[in-house]
């Protein structure tokens, strides 16, 4: 699977978890900001720096999948080997 295709899959898998995913410039904040996950008005998201690489969007957002219950859910295999390699970063 091409990385945008896996990007766009994992993005999708975080939405039927009922994680949002949102990209956000951090370089203006002011103060030091980390991409992944968080709890926002009681919402569960993962927001991730729009400037990262697509490699780094996917290890942030498959790392922080790894940490919400989807051992139940079915998801293609190719978005399931990307969040159990990533699952140790997070």
């Amino acid at each position: 699977m091409k990385p945008d295709e896996l990007y766009r899959e994992l993005k999708l898998f975080a939405e039927k978890l009922g994680v949002g995913v949102e990209e956000h410039n951090f370089r203006n904040a002011g103060i030091h900001v980390r991409s992944g996950a968080c709890v926002v008005r009681g919402r569960e998201m993962i927001i991730i720096d729009k400037h990262k690489s697509l490699s780094n969007k996917i290890r942030i957002l498959a790392a922080s999948l790894s940490k919400f219950p989807h051992e139940d859910q079915y998801v293609v295999p190719a978005v399931r080997d990307a969040i159990d390699r990533y699952a140790a970063e997070e």
